[in-house]
Formats: structure tokens, sequence, C-alpha cells
């Protein structure tokens, strides 16, 4: 009897502790990490719905799941939605090394006008949708967690009328979360995302760095004018989309300190990069047999991400000669046609078990295109890296890498197959390169709870609380003079003025009457 109460109190307990919780999606990587969150809220029994639109590209909603998924419909497809990626792909890849600083400026600002028709139909989907609204509202949502890659995710929350929390890795030149989310970044030693700077700036990157953050405010909050005045009209009221993001209780950063330079940060902003890392798994038995093959060399995992997958005939010839003069084995991520150049120690593969392979001992080195999730896998089972960075936050990613010093990075616009060979020798025979790759991995490994459990902790801290705006900073409610005490110092210096003015026409008049005293005294003589 005391056992069944047990269970039933249990099981009770459980259902008290369920909460429904409502996900705002990004396409691509994005939506790996927030899988692994998702996962993890329904085995602690909570409900999860997705809103997806009709044209995602990575999100499969057609599949029986435990996953409530709600999809809208959006004015476009996913073809045309994956043709815009392509051209966003083939600039950022091929053509940006090619233009000048401006003439890429003035090419990417075009791509992103473009872009702005599938973000303004992914908000309307659904913002103009009040049937969808209203059953959305019904549903008794606790939270939203919103990846800001795409808008709106905040704004519907508002809507909702629920609590919201962000999942990011990054906004250009940190300015949402330094604009929106307050949260400090002295240019002096904190580099703008996208410069590829290091924590350790000389005068001139200084220099650089100030006017990179300058740059990247003016590009955001040109960009962000016709959103003001989308979402005013969508909430009802005077509001602009940095004031909507910046009501975000939780901050959850996709990266932590083994990744990052040390700089300060707000209680409301959580790091938890590495949450999808988990120990390797076996290998599949063909796969396991050709690692072993590789006797004492070892292999080399090589990966340019889930977004490329071929290359130029040229790029793939270069590279796959390259990595036929190595002793290692090679298991390459590739889709495209196989190379001519393409030597024995060389298997080509569609997919990889790259977390599995990565944890594997016999793993030397991983070629990485630098994105996150490739880096922190890296990082968690203590391999070096050899960079080569496509687009996006890849540069930077690896600049933080070679800082830290478990990678060597090459340019993939100039890169040749002496270079190549040359920079995977230097990673696979120096051992530094190792020895700070486990450095990073103890670290990252080094945490009162995981990054997983600490993402979990703070949704359900949000849910538990009804929001957390007791760790959001006074600054929010400050003007730009006010936060920087310009004010003050306006104050201050008028009264310094004043001050010494009327000293001055103290002293004078004093002179005055000093001098005035002595030519009497000088006529009565």
């Amino acid at each position: 009897m005391k056992i069944r109460l047990l269970f039933l109190e249990f099981l009770l307990l459980q259902r008290a502790t369920s909460e429904n919780i409502l996900i705002w999606p990004a396409e691509g990587s994005h939506w790996i990490n927030l899988k692994v969150i998702i996962n993890e809220l329904i085995a602690r029994g909570h409900s999860v719905t997705v809103a997806v639109n009709s044209a995602t590209l990575d999100i499969d909603y057609s599949e029986p799941s435990p996953v409530n998924f709600e999809v809208f419909q959006v004015p476009f497809t996913t073809d045309s939605f994956r043709d815009f990626m392509d051209v966003l792909l083939e600039f950022w890849i091929y053509e940006k090394s090619q233009l000048s600083h401006w003439q890429a400026y003035r090419k990417f600002s075009a791509i992103i006008e473009h872009g702005k028709k599938f973000t303004k139909g992914i908000c309307d989907g659904v913002m103009k949708n009040e049937k969808l609204v209203q059953k959305l509202r019904d549903s008794k949502f606790k939270v939203l967690l919103s990846d800001p890659v795409h808008r709106c995710g905040e704004l519907l929350a508002l809507k909702l009328g629920i609590p919201f929390i962000f999942s990011l890795r990054f906004s250009p030149g940190f300015t949402v979360e330094r604009l929106c989310g307050q949260i400090p970044a002295p240019p002096s030693y904190v580099p703008a995302i996208l410069s590829e700077f290091t924590d350790k700036m000389s005068f001139t990157e200084r220099v650089q760095n100030v006017l990179y953050t300058f740059m990247y405010d003016w590009m955001c909050k040109r960009m962000w004018r016709e959103w003001d005045s989308y979402y005013s009209e969508a909430l009802g009221e005077p509001t602009t989309l940095c004031e909507t993001m910046g009501k975000a209780d939780i901050w959850l950063i996709r990266t932590y300190w083994d990744f990052e330079f040390p700089r300060p940060f707000l209680p409301n902003f959580v790091f938890v990069g590495g949450l999808h890392c988990q120990p390797a798994n076996p290998l599949p038995q063909e796969m396991e047999e050709f690692v072993q093959s590789s006797g004492e060399h070892g292999i080399v995992v090589f990966s340019l991400g889930s977004m490329i997958k071929n290359l130029t005939t040229e790029k793939a010839d270069l590279v796959a000669e390259a990595l036929g003069k190595i002793p290692q084995k090679v298991l390459w991520r590739y889709a495209g046609e196989k190379p001519k150049t393409l030597a024995p120690n060389t298997k080509l593969y569609k997919w990889l078990p790259q977390n599995d392979l990565l944890g594997h001992p016999k793993t030397k080195v991983f070629i990485t295109h630098g994105g996150t999730n490739g880096i922190y896998e890296a990082i968690y089972h203590g391999v070096p890296m050899l960079g080569i960075p496509l687009f996006a936050d890849q540069p930077d990613n690896m600049a933080h890498m070679k800082a830290k010093g478990v990678a060597v990075v090459v340019n993939f616009a100039t890169l040749s197959t002496q270079e190549l060979v040359v920079a995977l020798n230097t990673v696979i025979n120096d051992t530094r390169y190792k020895e700070n790759a486990m450095k990073l991995s103890i670290i990252q490994r080094d945490q009162p709870m995981s990054p997983l459990e600490r993402s979990v902790y703070w949704i359900e801290f949000v849910m538990r609380h009804g929001g957390a705006k007791h760790l959001r900073p006074a600054a929010h409610s400050l003007s730009w003079y006010q936060y920087h005490c310009l004010d003050v110092v306006a104050f201050i210096g008028a009264c310094v003025a004043v001050f010494l003015y009327l000293l001055t026409k103290c002293c004078l008049s004093c002179c005055r009457i000093c001098r005035g005293t002595k030519v009497e005294k000088e006529k009565t003589q």
C-alpha cells in the first residue's frame, strides 16, 4: 500500500511540474541545438510545441514525434527559401573574397534586403493569423524559447502574454546583446563579433574594433527601423525591435569560457556552450575497420558541415591531392562528384557520425569549417583542429581557437595543396596543439552541472517564477546618455564652469578694488 501511495504521489508530482512550452526555431545547426534541449524537456515530462513554417528547410514535422508541431503557412516555398540560402552561401564562400570591402558590403546588403521577404513572411504567417494566435493562447504556454536568428519569437511571446528566453550564438558585432540585452562590452578588450580579433589587441586593432562596433551599430539600427513600425503595429503601442528583444528573461549563449575570452556579463546571460556534446558511441563495423587500418598514424576527420555538401571541381581536387600526401587515413564528409585526385587513404561519406569519430582514440585532427557545434565536439573530446572557415561566424570562431592554441587556420580562397599539407602536419606532429586541446576539454567537462542541465534549469526556473525580471539590469530603463552618465558629466562640467566663472569674476573684482585703492593712495601722496 505504501509503495502504491508513493507511486501515486510521484505521478501527481510529475503532472504538477509538467508544463506547456512553445518553441520558435531557426534552421540548420541552430535547430540541432534546440532539438537537444527539446528532447531533455520532454524527458522531464514537459509538453513541447514547435511553431514551424510550411517552407522549413530542416525541421521534419511529417514523422511521428513526441513533439507537437504547429505548422503555419508562409507566402513562399521551400525551394525559393533554399535558393536564397544557396545565393547567400555562394556569396560568402566564393564571391566575397574577390570583391573590395565596399563592393562586398553592397552585394551583401542587396542579398539581405531580398531575404527580408522571407523573414517578414514567417512573421506574417503567425502574427496575421488571429485564429492561430488564439489557439496558441488557449494552450496556456508557460514560456517561449526562441532562436532570434528568426525574428518575431519575442513578439509572439508578448502577444501571448508569456515570458520568453533566447537561445543564440551571437549577433553581428555583439550588437543585439549590447544594445538590447544591455550587456557591457568595452571595445578596449572585448572584440566585436566577426572582427577576428582576440582580447589582446594592439592600438591599431583597438581603433579598428571601435570602428567595427560603430559600424555594426549603425548597420543594425538602419535595418531595425522598418521592424520598429512592424512591432509597434503588432503590439498596438509604440515600441522598437530592440526594446522588445530586451524584454527576454534569460539569454542562453551557446558558448562557454573554454571558447570565449573573459569579459563582463549579466546574471540573465547564461553560457551553455557544448550542450549537445556527449560521450562517443561505437562506430559502424565497416567504418571501425577502416579506422583501425590506419595503424599508429591514426585518422583525420574532415567535415565542412551540413550546409556545404560539395566544392568546385578545382577545390575538391586540390584538397583531395593534399589529403593523399599524409600517412593518416581520412574520413571526408562529401556528397559531390568524386575528385580525380582522391587517394587510397581517403574515403568519402555522405554522412559521418562526427561526435563518435571525434571521440575515437585514433583521431588526430579535425578539419572543420569552424561551425560552433563541430568546434565544441572537438573541444569536448580534446581534438586539435585545422580550420577552413567559409562564412558567417566561422572565421571568428577559428580565430578564437587559434588564439587558444588548438588550431591552425588556412584561407579557403587562397588555399594551395602544399599549404594544406603543411598545416595538417603541423597540427598532427606538434604536440602543443593536442595538449592545449586537452586543457580545453578538461575545462569544458569541469562544471558543476552540464550545459544541457543548465539550459533546462533556467527554462524551468522562468516557468516556476513566471519570468526572471529580477535579473534584468536597471540599464533597460535608462536612455543612452543616462547609461553613459553623460548628463552627470554635463552637470558636473556646468557646475565647474560656473564655479570657475564666479571665481574668475571675484578675482577680477578684487584686483580692480586693490588697483583702485592703490591709485587713490598714490593721488593722496
